[in-house]
């Protein structure tokens, strides 16, 4: 061994390589750890550098070596009992003896209970059944609490418990006579041994209601308590009316008359209908034995005073007395028997041999209603609007087509009327009747002529307009269908003659051809064909020098007229604009354009006949003579 060290020590001092072999390395580009060849130096590693014991002890060690200490399995989670035994309760069946010291039907009372413990808290509670009609207060004897076992204050516990013991709390001992399926399975769980189960001790004095009443039968003739035995409950149901339509503020009262068997008593019960003005007594007669004959001498017995006895009845009413169909009178007043139940109708046929019983129809049958008149139209507003003040105390608007309003809202048809009149100034007069689509309703303008002498603007306003044939209680009103040219329309006195319509009314009559007459078709094809045919050659023509001169005169008294009007100097230049063939003619629509553009009075009468005479065909105007009347 020391030459072994000697050598160590003299390879030591002439070593000049001290460098560490490589144990880390990459393969596939991942870091590997390699175990390392040779030395220090380049020295010969030996194979077992460490002792067998060592060695061992490494082996034993790999894994902590790898994955550290193990961890201790964590303790059990803890349950409290609250959570553990919740909603779980021991129930044992069980009962006390109590003493009756002031009866002589019995001298002692079991009361049977059950016990209930609650593991949860080791609470206990005593709750005795309730049994009805019983006179004694039953139900929670004790209320869930600990009860005190003894007087050192310990409590009753689950393992005090058992069957076939006896218990003592707040002075009453309790005898255990047996407990549920889970309570036995509980304390057997613990280790409990279990008593046998007892039978439950029954009260004497309640075994000895439940057996039957002796009954003493004592043989007796005594039929009245036959009667009640056999006809108990059964009473005879009939419908009746009384008629008191004689006699002032009388009618005609529905009853119900009861007839009892069990005692031949008679009542009699209103019937009450609804809002009939009178109090809701039940009964117009009490239960009570009628008399049917009465003896002579009791015709002044104080009925109101003293109640009537055989004595001075001769003969009571009976059942077979009551018969459907035949007036019956109790206490004065004559009641009519018209129906009655099947009960009794089964009762009749088998005790009377009465087959059928009839039913008679009592309902009245209702007058007719009466017609309502509405008073006549006294001509101020619409007659719709007018009738609803007859109708309810608040009137409200006569209701609308509101369909009928949607569809053809803003649709107006115009025509151009003239008046027929007697008088002279009325023949040159025109009217635009205007025809509401939504509300059926007409207006009538008139436009103001100037010098004409006639006030102009409104003549009618917007209003339903009667036909004149038709009546004030059912009027007639005029619809699109009377309004074509040549119709005449009569509004309140006054007729009207349609001399033409608008290109609207001509759209909607090809569109609604249904709603019109073919006389009215036809009116609007011939002046359809009149307008568009040529005019056609006169002898009388105005000649072209005629028509200069009253142009020129014309165009004098626009200047007189209009002097004040403020004119422009380039009036003619507007119009060269838009004629760019230099012909001196615009078209009709255009003219108008440039016209509103320079706040020409074309409203003017003189000005529209200065328009006419310069009118070439349908679509030309000539503006050179137009313009004229406004140069200065």
């Amino acid at each position: 061994k020391s030459f072994f060290n000697v050598g160590k020590l003299f390879d030591l001092r002439f070593k000049t390589s001290f460098h560490r072999s490589q144990t880390l390395g990459y393969r596939n580009g991942y870091a590997i750890v390699r175990r390392p060849t040779v030395g220090i130096g380049g020295d010969r590693l030996q194979v077992n550098q460490l002792s067998q014991a060592e060695l061992d002890e490494l082996a034993n060690k790999a894994p902590v070596l790898t994955y550290g200490q193990p961890k201790q399995a964590p303790p059990a989670e803890f349950i409290p009992a609250h959570v553990a035994f919740d909603k779980k309760v021991l129930k044992f069946d069980a009962y006390f003896q109590e003493d009756v010291p002031m009866s002589t039907e019995e001298h002692y009372r079991i009361r049977q209970v059950n016990i209930y413990y609650y593991l949860e808290d080791d609470s206990m509670s005593i709750m005795e059944p309730i049994v009805e009609n019983s006179g004694i207060p039953q139900g929670k004897l004790i209320k869930r609490q600990r009860l005190a076992k003894n007087d050192r204050g310990d409590h009753y516990h689950w393992k005090d418990l058992n069957r076939g013991i006896n218990i003592t709390i707040y002075g009453k001992t309790f005898h255990i006579v047996d407990c549920d399926r889970f309570t036995q399975t509980f304390l057997e769980s613990q280790g409990i041994e279990l008593n046998p189960a007892e039978k439950m001790v029954l009260d004497p004095y309640t075994e000895l209601r439940k057996q039957p009443v002796r009954k003493y039968i004592t043989p007796s003739d005594f039929d009245q308590l036959k009667q009640f035995l056999t006809f108990d409950k059964q009473v005879l149901r009939f419908y009746a009316t009384w008629d008191d339509t004689d006699s002032m503020f009388g009618e005609c009262r529905n009853y119900i008359i009861h007839y009892y068997l069990m005692d031949d008593t008679v009542e009699v019960r209103e019937v009450h209908e609804r809002n009939n003005g009178r109090d809701p007594f039940p009964l117009l007669m009490n239960r009570q034995r009628m008399p049917k004959v009465l003896v002579e001498n009791s015709k002044n017995f104080p009925r109101c005073v003293l109640e009537i006895s055989d004595q001075e009845v001769l003969e009571w009413y009976t059942a077979k007395d009551f018969i459907v169909g035949k007036p019956l009178t109790i206490l004065g007043r004559t009641f009519f028997i018209y129906d009655c139940d099947p009960f009794t109708r089964q009762y009749y046929k088998e005790k009377f041999g009465i087959p059928d019983l009839p039913h008679i129809d009592m309902s009245k049958q209702e007058p007719p209603p009466i017609k309502q008149e509405l008073p006549p139209y006294n001509g101020f507003g619409l007659f719709e609007d007018s009738a609803q003040n007859c109708f309810v105390l608040i009137p409200k608007a006569p209701k609308t087509n509101v369909l009928k309003m949607l569809l053809n809202d803003n649709k107006v048809l115009r025509y151009l009327a003239a008046l027929e009149s007697p008088i002279p100034e009325d023949k040159d007069r025109r009217f635009v009747f205007s025809y509401f689509l939504a509300t059926d309703m007409i207006s009538i303008f008139e436009p103001p002529v100037r010098n004409s002498g006639i006030i102009g603007g409104k003549y009618l306003g917007r209003t339903k307009v009667v036909k004149p044939n038709s009546t004030a209680d059912n009027p007639v009103y005029y619809d699109p269908s009377d309004f074509y040219i040549g119709a005449v329309i009569e509004v309140f006195g006054h007729r009207f003659v349609i001399l033409d319509t608008d290109e609207y009314v001509l759209k909607y009559m090809e569109s609604n051809a249904a709603q019109y007459t073919p006389e009215a078709l036809s009116s609007i094809q011939n002046h359809i064909r009149r307008q568009e045919a040529p005019a056609p050659n006169v002898e009388n023509k105005q000649t072209e020098e005629d028509r200069m001169q009253e142009m020129e005169a014309l165009i004098d008294k626009i200047q007189k007229q209009l002097k004040d009007h403020p004119c422009k100097d380039n009036i003619r230049e507007a119009f060269q604009v838009y004629d760019k063939e230099a012909s001196g003619f615009v078209d009709r629509e255009m003219f108008f354009k440039i016209c509103e553009s320079l706040n020409f009075p074309i409203d003017d009468s003189l000005v529209q006949e200065l328009i006419r005479i310069c009118t070439h065909g349908e679509d030309k105007i000539d503006y050179y003579n137009f313009v004229r009347a406004f140069s200065n």
